[in-house]
């Protein structure tokens, strides 16, 4: 092989093999940032026009290599208390699983996308529907959930890891 092949060769297979080649890269599992303790506040709004301040702690467990997340958020409020839990899956940018939000006896499925340090997804049930949005930096971390069908309009929380 001549010298030139051979520095052609030897680029080529560099390039393969660059962390940042396009080739290989597969998408990387916003779960791993998530993981742990969280606490902190927000509002809830109703379709009324009130809104009330929110205490929250969330605990997200991962597991695999970073797909598998299960997670439990804790918040109440004078009048408002919610206990959501879920197990999700991340597989190349679809994420996909079950919730259930024990003080209202309801449950179903949870199905978007993530991408980066954020977190697109539609929660459906029999009596419950909500799209969510959950952006994760550093220690800290923005949930956003517009519930439809019932007396809350918003809830916007910001958690810091503990």
């Amino acid at each position: 092989m001549s010298g030139s092949s051979l520095t052609r060769t030897a680029l080529l297979l560099a390039s393969l093999t660059l962390p940042g080649s396009a080739a290989l890269a597969a998408p990387v599992s916003p779960f791993a940032a998530m993981a742990g303790t969280w606490s902190g506040g927000g509002v809830l709004s109703t379709t009324d026009g009130q809104q009330e301040q929110l205490r929250c702690r969330a605990a997200y467990n991962v597991a695999g290599a970073g797909e598998q997340l299960r997670l439990n958020i804790r918040c109440a409020s004078p009048s408002y208390n919610f206990d959501l839990a879920s197990d999700v899956e991340y597989r190349g940018g679809a994420i996909s699983g079950s919730w259930s939000e024990t003080s209202r006896n309801a449950s179903g499925t949870l199905s978007g996308r993530a991408s980066g340090d954020r977190v697109q997804a539609a929660a459906r049930g029999d009596s419950f529907s909500a799209n969510l949005s959950l952006t994760t930096r550093g220690g800290r971390q923005t949930v956003s959930i517009q519930p439809q069908g019932t007396n809350v309009t918003s809830v916007s929380l910001a958690l810091n890891r503990r």
